[in-house]
């Protein structure tokens, strides 16, 4: 079991994945780290967006779902091109309905907060895609997120506890 970490203004006790933005890195997902100052990070960062009180909250999950056919994953293990065409895809907010995945689970780099110019530097001839590439690659250093896609996914989430 490992233990991931989401940073937010308030305790999470139920995730419904409707409530979560679709053009993310990944696409509608409830996102997760395996990082826990990452994910005071954030909730620190939603606090002084919507108020409140920062809360990372635990969950448990097992990675061998990952790996023995149970549910669909896909791994970015750095900032590839694969990855930068991928974030643009769900991204691109010009894509309408949100571009669709087949995968339950995605790991990889976060972009960083800037995709949207990026992206439209991209369409309009601004940038090459390795110019993209570089630009997307997040400012405080390679950090990683779990997006877990559907609700298959997230009923294997295991609150742990909240502090």
């Amino acid at each position: 079991m490992i233990t991931l970490y989401h940073g937010s203004n308030m305790k999470i006790a139920n995730i419904d994945i409707n409530q979560c933005n679709p053009y993310k890195d990944f696409g509608q997902a409830f996102y997760l780290s395996a990082d826990k100052n990452q994910a005071m990070d954030i909730a620190i960062a939603r606090v002084d967006i919507f108020g409140g009180e920062p809360v990372v909250n635990d969950f448990r999950f097992d990675e061998n779902l990952f790996t023995d056919g149970t549910m669909s994953f896909k791994s970015f293990n750095g900032y590839t091109e694969e990855w930068a065409d991928f974030v643009y895809l769900n991204r691109d907010e010009t894509i309408v309905p949100p571009f669709e995945h087949s995968y339950d689970v995605v790991y990889g780099p976060i972009a960083n907060d800037r995709v949207g110019l990026q992206i439209r530097n991209l369409r309009e001839g601004n940038i090459d895609k390795k110019e993209f590439l570089r630009r997307l690659k997040y400012m405080k250093g390679v950090t990683f997120q779990y997006a877990f896609c559907t609700q298959r996914a997230i009923e294997k989430l295991l609150p742990y506890e909240c502090k």
